[in-house]
């Protein structure tokens, strides 16, 4: 039954000293202290470390919550992991610890924090995207094709599989092509 402690700073932040201080008046040794600083998810070597030094019964003390896990979703993952091989969490700044069943309970409210912000961007993304449309923004992929090419094509009286072939492109291109012509005719 080890204590160990875990620190990270995001790009943006110069120094795990505030960190690294905090967890040895925790009563981690400073030996025990694993760091990552400035790095992508990927790179989180100490984190790796941290996770391969650890056994049933031991305790990860961290600063805060956001330290630990970079998302909500990665949090939770990592909540869930550290709790199915019997380590417990303790974040000191948020005054909460993984001990006994209170990982559940954690992992549960973190969940549906997470749903519920995945729910609200997608509903902003949505808005935006309607008010984008009703401002005449198209979305997609540029068309690639010559469409008028195909209905020029078309109108000589060439058939799908010639303007197939002459174009480079498929036959059910050509279908779907003058099918959309077709529609856009009967709506002007």
């Amino acid at each position: 039954m080890s204590i160990f402690g875990y620190a990270r700073t995001s790009p943006r932040q110069q120094s795990l000293g505030a960190q690294v201080a905090a967890l040895e008046s925790a009563g981690v040794d400073p030996g025990r202290i694993f760091t990552d600083q400035g790095t992508s998810s990927a790179g989180r070597d100490g984190l790796r470390l941290l996770q391969a030094a650890t056994h049933q019964g031991d305790t990860v003390v961290v600063t805060e919550l956001d330290r630990l896990g970079r998302t909500i979703g990665e949090l939770i993952e990592l909540i869930t992991a550290f709790a199915a091989r019997g380590v417990t969490l303790r974040f000191l700044d948020d005054d909460l610890s993984t001990e006994g069943s209170t990982a559940k309970v954690i992992v549960s409210v973190l969940s549906a924090v997470d749903r519920a912000e995945r729910q609200r961007i997608h509903e902003r993304t949505s808005e935006g995207r309607m008010e984008a449309k009703e401002k005449g923004v198209k979305f997609g992929r540029k068309p690639t094709i010559d469409r008028d090419r195909v209905q020029t094509l078309r109108v000589r009286g060439f058939g799908a599989a010639t303007i197939a072939r002459q174009m480079n492109i498929g036959r059910s291109t050509v279908y779907k092509i003058l099918q959309s012509l077709s529609k856009n005719e009967h709506v002007q």
